[in-house]
């Protein structure tokens, strides 16, 4: 079964030598050899201003986030690549995602609670970083992934949320990195 598939590659370094670029790439190609169909987006590429208040957050957002909004809109599968950076996402990915996420969008909230606006779509999340994946997980508790996972994608009505950690990227050397590019292909011929 063929399905529709966002890669947004959340590196604000948009040199293709970074091991994101390549991982994002791997997933991409293999999911269009296979026959899905395709968008990317790279951070890197697009204007993602800080929101300066509420007022913003409640206004509508501006065409290129509406671009970006829509691409999500058309996707099944939101395939989301970051490096962890202190702890979190970058910075600009944050903003990014305040900005797509805008009061609305994603989800609304009212008397009865909150509903979820994006159900039916399934996402990964693919992160880097420099320590190793189990510190991250044991004892960090995964809180990176988690804020993304629970208080933006699950909120909105993704489900299910796969995670792909890959620790220690600066000194994983060339067979993990081939092993994890190997792995990116497979999941995007599967489209997951």
């Amino acid at each position: 079964m063929t399905k529709r598939i966002l890669v947004l590659l959340g590196h604000p370094d948009g040199r293709p030598e970074r091991f994101g670029h390549a991982l994002a790439t791997a997933y991409a190609d293999a999911a269009i050899a296979a026959g899905h169909r395709v968008r990317r987006i790279d951070l890197a590429a697009i204007d993602t201003p800080f929101l300066e208040g509420q007022w913003e957050f409640e206004s509508p957002p501006p065409p290129h986030i509406v671009a970006v909004q829509e691409d999500i809109l058309w996707a099944e599968h939101l395939v989301l690549l970051f490096p962890l950076w202190l702890g979190a996402t970058p910075a600009r990915l944050k903003a990014l995602l305040e900005q797509v996420f805008r009061a609305g969008f994603g989800f609304t909230v009212g008397p009865r609670g909150w509903s979820a606006k994006l159900k039916g779509r399934s996402a990964r999340l693919v992160v880097t970083m420099g320590m190793p994946a189990v510190v991250f997980r044991l004892m960090f508790g995964s809180h990176g992934l988690l804020a993304l996972d629970r208080g933006v994608l699950r909120l909105a009505g993704l489900s299910p949320i796969r995670k792909s950690v890959i620790g220690g990227v600066e000194a994983i050397g060339a067979k993990a990195r081939l092993r994890w590019l190997a792995k990116m292909r497979r999941l995007g011929r599967l489209g997951v």
